[in-house]
């Protein structure tokens, strides 16, 4: 790779504390330095005039501004850079447009409680300008390129792929570390009990809570924990519990780290989001077993070289470390994959990426396959009653299809004969008990929630597209925020008279992908929808809430989101929601739940009353309005006879939502509305 053309690279990064980032950026400029004096080329460092000496052997230092930090950034580095301008720490200068940004994750948009909230604003105003405006942005990961066209205007197809690099750990010397000799040292104990190692900030979204809150039981194991990196302060005494073997050794030398890795049991790697997660390769370079989480970018970097586990399941974790104190040959097994995966990761091959894209921006570039190696299990729950034909079809379709294969499915009935050929199927299992969508949903949680970590909930007449678990298992994988999780509906038969299952199946097959779209704070939508179990707690699905499924779902995602959880709905899993007419819900039954349940969810606090006020209206005036010539397949007289019984109670102070199954039986079939 030669080129004849001068670029410039921000150095402002040599001004502030070494992270991952920081790390990344020295380490690029290394190697691309290195690159220089093999090709016809010319760069230059722009730095504020308090930085270090980078010392570059080919790319001339400039160093001025009485300035520093972001204002030299925006004011003084676009006057200072000669040719395109390459940026590899996040931010950049806004009023550059020639110039390479380097964005390693989203997590100031995904995980927002990690960061002050100045810092939020200055990167939520900043960052998508940079997407707009760059002629093109790169990072780290294959899961954080996700994650960044999720949050920043950018197609995913847009952004280059340049990982962290391995060599530079190689480099390190033990021998020449001073702190943590000392500090071992002093550990009670010392030579006797193993450590495992963790390194990171307080940040939230490091997850380090985790570990501390195991460190009880493997103090009974004889195993203690050694937090490095981000300051000796990185918890509080209070934070600790007073557990004894918990140590702080706070920020270390480079050699110091070393001496640590080569000496740990395992490195522990509980963090929630990472754009890559640096101390996995480092660990790996220098021979130390690995434990990570299963989400984010961990499993594509981790490969087949470590043991992941759910960040928020700390019983698989001490499973996992109690197998390393008792295997050495699962130990030595970890430590030599841990050594082959690394050559995947390579300084001097991301520098060749950014001499291509600095030549050429739009440049295709080869980059590493994101093969998923994750843990994370996903199953399907579907209630279902009197429609077994429906079912049988939109369940064996999706068992057939789905590249991404659940790892359970369960059929809710109130009745065995309600699963039809589903009952005798070898995937599928079938939970009989009392009727009622929420009651069958619930049953469902109740088998599921302990053995997998998404629970996704199709109606009994959608039809997915074949990704659309594969789709939803990456969201909540690198998303750790989302809670919930809607699709998109391409075409919905429940505003019409429905849709046939072959015409349905051909949508699916024909449509092209609908537009990306990326919606939060979006009420979940029954008929395709996702949940991460960990964050349900004791959540259910009110079953005071008989009929009127969308309201069902709407409050079952506003107690979620009041425990701070995020409700995302994506273009990114989509599929045909047939609207099979035929279900047992009369007018009157349906039309006093459109009044009732919205005041119900009014006073639980899951509605407010301007939703409330403009449900309850936009439902009456559609009866009313349409009850002369009312659509064959929906019973507009009886939903106003519902709604005024609903009103009558509500007058009367009587607001009990499970009055609606004790009405009249149905007088004409009519689908559950979802309107």
């Amino acid at each position: 790779m030669t080129t004849t053309s001068h670029f410039t690279i921000n150095g402002r990064f040599l001004t502030q504390r070494t992270t991952g980032v920081q790390r990344y950026a020295a380490n690029v400029v290394t190697a691309l330095d290195a690159a220089l004096g093999e090709a016809a080329a010319t760069a230059s460092i722009a730095t504020p005039a308090n930085a270090p000496n980078p010392r570059l052997e080919h790319a001339a230092w400039i160093r001025r501004g009485a300035i520093s930090g972001h204002a030299w950034e925006q004011a003084v580095l676009p006057f200072l850079s000669q040719g395109r301008l390459l940026n590899l720490c996040n931010t950049a200068p806004i009023g550059k447009a020639d110039q390479i940004v380097c964005i390693h994750d989203a997590n100031i948009f995904s995980s927002p409680e990690s960061y002050t909230r100045l810092f939020r604003m200055l990167y939520q105003t900043l960052q998508p300008q940079l997407a707009r405006r760059s002629a093109r942005i790169a990072t780290v990961s294959h899961a954080a390129a996700r994650q960044i066209a999720r949050h920043l205007p950018i197609r995913l197809q847009d952004i280059a792929i340049l990982p962290n690099g391995h060599e530079h750990a190689l480099g390190w010397n033990p021998s020449c570390a001073r702190s943590a000799p000392r500090f071992l040292e002093e550990i009670p104990g010392h030579g006797e009990r193993p450590f495992v190692l963790a390194i990171g900030s307080r940040a939230k979204h490091k997850n380090l809570g985790l570990l501390v809150a195991i460190a009880e039981q493997l103090d009974e194991w004889g195993i203690d924990l050694v937090f490095a990196g981000g300051g000796a302060e990185i918890f509080t005494a209070g934070e600790l519990g007073g557990r004894r073997n918990v140590y702080r050794i706070g920020r270390v030398s480079d050699d110091d780290l070393a001496y640590l890795l080569d000496r740990a049991l395992c490195l522990a790697f509980p963090s929630l989001t990472e754009g890559f997660g640096l101390p996995i390769v480092e660990a790996m370079a220098r021979g130390c077993p690995v434990i990570s989480a299963n989400c984010a970018s961990m499993p594509e970097v981790c490969g087949d070289a470590a043991l992941l586990a759910s960040p928020s399941d700390g019983d698989a974790w001490m499973r996992h470390i109690k197998a390393l104190r008792t295997s050495a040959d699962l130990a030595s097994e970890l430590v030599g994959r841990g050594r082959e995966q690394v050559k995947t990761f390579s300084w001097s091959q991301t520098a060749t990426g950014y001499m291509q894209l600095l030549e050429q921006p739009s440049s295709a570039l080869k980059t590493y396959a994101a093969s998923d190696f994750s843990t994370r299990k996903i199953a399907v729950a579907c209630a279902t009653r009197g429609r077994s034909d429906i079912v049988n079809q939109t369940i064996k379709h999706m068992l057939a299809t789905q590249t991404r294969k659940p790892d359970a499915v369960v059929i809710s009935c109130a009745d065995l004969a309600d699963a039809g050929e589903l009952a005798s199927h070898p995937d599928v299992t079938v939970l009989i008990g009392p009727p009622g969508l929420a009651a069958q949903r619930n049953r469902a949680l109740r088998h599921l929630k302990s053995s997998v970590d998404v629970v996704a909930f199709f109606d009994d007449d959608f039809v997915a597209h074949e990704d659309w678990l594969a789709a939803a298992m990456k969201i909540f994988s690198d998303e750790s925020h989302v809670v919930g999780f809607t699709g998109e509906v391409i075409a919905d038969g429940i505003k019409g008279p429905g849709i046939p299952f072959a015409e349905a199946l051909r949508t699916v097959k024909s449509s092209k992908k609908p537009p990306f779209s990326w919606i939060e704070h979006y009420s979940p939508y029954g008929c395709n929808m996702a949940f991460r179990t960990a964050a349900l707690g004791n959540t259910v699905f009110d079953e005071r809430l008989v009929l009127y499924g969308w309201l069902e779902d709407r409050d079952f995602g506003a107690a979620l989101a009041r425990n701070g959880g995020r409700l995302v709905k994506s273009s990114e899993a989509y599929g045909v929601h047939m609207g099979v007419k035929g279900g047992r819900v009369s007018g009157e039954r349906l039309g006093y739940s459109q009044i009732v349940n919205p005041l119900y969810m009014f006073r639980k606090r899951t509605m407010t009353a301007a939703q409330v006020a403009g449900q309850i209206f936009r439902n009456m005036a559609s009866n009313f309005g349409r009850a002369a010539q009312p659509e064959p397949f929906i019973d507009r007289r009886g939903r106003i006879r519902g709604n005024l019984m609903g009103i009558a109670d509500v007058l009367r102070g009587r607001l009990h939502p499970e009055r609606a199954a004790e009405l009249s039986a149905p007088r004409k079939l009519a689908p559950i509305d979802r309107n």
